[in-house]
Order: C-alpha cells, then structure tokens, then sequence
C-alpha cells in the first residue's frame, strides 16, 4: 500500500485527515461567520436533507443557514423556498432573501454559497457535484456516490484536488447501532472475521409508458441531464402531485435499484467492518438478478451475491430485511437501523481501549458534515468512502447484468480483469455537454 493510501485509510478511521481549504472560503472569522447553505434537489429525500441541514445549522458548532434552493421543477423549489422562509420566522431568525433556482449552474456561480446539498437522481450526483467541487463548494451528497464507477473516481479527485469537504450521505456511519457492531468486528473481539451477510430490500410494481406532455414548471432536459433524450412519462420522473417514492428510482438509466439504493448503505457498513473502505475492496464478485418485463420499471427485483475479499472473507447479499451480520471465529454480531445484536451481549456495551482500533464516531450525520466544512477535515463518510462503496454495488450490479459472469477486480487499479465486455459498464456514455 503505497503512502498516500495508508494516509487516507488511517485518517478514514481516525476522522483527522487535514484538506486545505480554498482561500478566503470561510474568511477569517470562520467560527463565526454563517456557513451559507444552498440545496439542490428538493423532492423527496431533497427536502429532508434541507430541513436536516436547517436543524443541524442551529447548533454554535455548525452555524449555519440555508439561503438558496434549486430545482429543476419550479414548484418544488418554491416549496422549499417557503420552507425555509418558514424554519428561518419560527427560530428568530431574520427571513432574508432565498435564492430560487432551475439550473444548479446558475447556482454555484454564485460566490455567496459556501456548501450544499445534492440530492437529485443518482445518473446526475456525479456531473453536479464534480461541478460544485470545482466551483469551491463543500458537499453534502446523496448516495450512491454516483451512478457509474468512473463517475466516482473523477469525483474523489475533483474534490481532493480543489481541497473541498464531501460527506457521503450514508447516514448509518452515525448510528451507534452499526458503529459499535464495526467496533467488535475491527477489534476481533469475537475472534477473526470469516463471513458477512447484507440483505436489501426488493423492488415491486409495474409502469407502463404512457406519453405525456412535459410540464410547464418542469426543465425536463435539464433533468435527463447526461442522460439520453427520452420521452416524458411521468412515472419515470417524479409525481407532479406530491412527495411520493418516485420512478426514476426503478428505472436504470437513472437508478441501478435496490443494489445502490439500499445496497450504497449496507455494503458501506460491510466495508467498515473489514477495514477496506477508504482505499480497497472485493477481489472477486458474481450476482445473479431477476429482471422481469414491468414496463417502463426496468431495475432487478430478486438478486443474490457473493463478493470475495484478499483477506478471505466472503461477502454474501441478498433480498430480505435490511442490515448486516458479521460471523466471526467465537461468534456473531448484527445490526440494522434502529437495533444490534450480538452473541456476547456485553460486547454491545464494550469500548476499545487506547491501544484498540477507534472507528470515527458520530451521532448527527449533518451536523458532522457541518463541523468538518468548517474545520476542512474529513467528515464520517468522506469521498472515497462513498466511492468504494458505490463501487461494490455497481460491480454486482454488472455481474447480474451478464448473466451471473464472475467477475474479478483489482481494487488498487479500480479495473476489471480480463473482460473488456464487463470493463466497458464501469462507465455510461453521456450527451457530449455532461460529459465530466
């Protein structure tokens, strides 16, 4: 492992790794100065991530404000506008202007903004975020980390290279429930890890096409960003009547489904566990999925895989009740939101002691990314810690999409082996104007 890797593994768990901060970003009054928040995407999980930032915003550590909002239906970002007119009247604090916006261009032109939220359709994390990275803004992004491993590659080295803070919004890294489970694994407290099981959940339901015209307070090509020009159907995009799950989630040009969706979440645990998340990963992964004709929903629904590891743990997922079980030589240990198991029930109350691995710990996964922008330092789930976890699920993810073909990667190189066919869908092709 060469130096650079080391350091970035080390400070991964540690939560110490320094970034230099663009000058002027924060000013010389940065403890004080409020640390201006812009969201982007304000549908579903959008909303959430905006009110969470407007919440962790109010604690003296964060001090932070949301001031802009951008979304590619005009609607939903004079909702989110209002929103937060409305948090800012109820806490005292002065209403102010907040930018509305469509293009998230136009927004991260703006030299006001110090950090944002991106949470919009997983086939356009990589071109915004690369382009907010670049424009000098801390990030705040949905996972999966982006939609292809290429995508995520070119990120970790866009936000390494403008010295910005990326929390990966892998929220369980700030649960006690899956840290302390890590804990007992890392520590070999149960004895050496031999095995992991991750189940996700499964996918259902069926759209057909029906065409439709686009909606007036929709930029829908700005939408399908690097995607390809599609007609529009509402049930591939989002409802038009409220906040419900929406279609682009089950279709794959947008979304890879439950395998990134869920999968981002519980093989990022899995990794943590190994100790391989920050620079490394599998050596070997087969899947095999079903994918049965549901009109314009075109994502797996039943899957299983299998991953193998250099340290010869092995890896095995599949569709059930979500969360993570980790066997080990004297015993097993579990966790899922909200709940962990353990077969020595005391490990659960167990802390390491000064000479034990100490994972990063956490308990508001916004407020972490809030502290580390200000302090320029990596927060719980850094970039290349959404992109190693991303990156599992995307190979299994090629490895249903040919059929169960094993597949055998070389986590240093970030390449597949001996299969140009497979090597070709570690990246999408992108209308040559969202090419990153």
């Amino acid at each position: 492992m060469n130096s650079r890797r080391r350091f970035l593994k080390t400070a991964a768990i540690a939560g110490t790794a320094p970034l230099v901060l663009r000058p002027g970003l924060l000013g010389a009054e940065a403890p004080s100065k409020v640390l201006r928040i812009a969201s982007i995407g304000t549908g579903r999980m959008g909303t959430a991530d905006m009110k969470n930032a407007m919440g962790a915003g109010l604690k003296p550590a964060a001090n932070a404000r949301v001031v802009a909002v951008c979304d590619v239906d005009s609607k939903r970002a004079a909702r989110a506008a209002a929103e937060v007119r409305a948090f800012a009247g109820s806490h005292g604090q002065p209403a102010g202007e907040v930018g509305v916006h469509t293009d998230f261009r136009e927004l991260l032109a703006r030299e006001d903004i110090d950090a944002v939220t991106i949470s919009t359709p997983d086939h356009s994390h990589a071109v915004i975020a690369v382009a907010a990275a670049n424009a000098g803004k801390h990030i705040y992004l949905q996972k999966p980390l982006t939609h292809t491993v290429s995508e995520g590659r070119k990120l970790v080295e866009a936000v390494r290279r403008n010295g910005v803070v990326l929390q990966t919004g892998s929220q369980q890294r700030s649960s006690i429930y899956f840290r302390q489970v890590c804990s007992i694994v890392r520590n070999q407290w149960l004895g050496k890890l031999k095995s992991v099981e991750v189940e996700v959940p499964t996918d259902k339901g069926r759209a057909d096409f029906v065409a439709m015209p686009v909606p007036a307070n929709l930029d829908y090509d700005l939408w399908l960003g690097p995607a390809p020009l599609a007609d529009y159907t509402e049930a591939r995009v989002h409802p038009q009547d409220g906040y419900s799950r929406p279609g682009w989630l089950q279709v794959e040009r947008y979304c890879r489904g439950m395998i990134t969706g869920w999968g981002a979440h519980m093989y990022d645990i899995a990794q943590w566990a190994i100790g391989c998340d920050a620079d490394s990963g599998p050596v070997r992964v087969s899947a095999e999925g079903e994918f049965p004709d549901r009109g314009v929903f075109d994502v797996h629904v039943g899957y299983s895989g299998t991953a193998e590891y250099a340290n010869g743990v092995t890896l095995h997922s599949r569709n059930g009740k979500p969360g993570v079980k980790f066997q080990m030589e004297d015993g097993w240990a579990y966790c899922a939101r909200g709940e962990f198991q353990c077969s020595d029930r005391e490990l659960l109350r167990r802390r390491p002691t000064d000479n034990e691995v100490r994972l990063y710990s956490s308990s508001d996964h916004m407020l972490d990314f809030l502290v580390a922008a200000r302090k320029g330092t990596d927060p719980a789930s850094p970039v290349e810690v959404g992109h190693r976890s991303n990156t599992v699920c995307v190979l299994h993810h090629i490895s249903m999409k040919l059929g169960g073909r094993p597949l055998r990667w070389d986590p240093q190189a970030e390449k597949i082996l001996d299969d140009p066919e497979a090597s070709a869908m570690l990246d999408l092709p992108a209308r040559e104007r969202w090419a990153i």
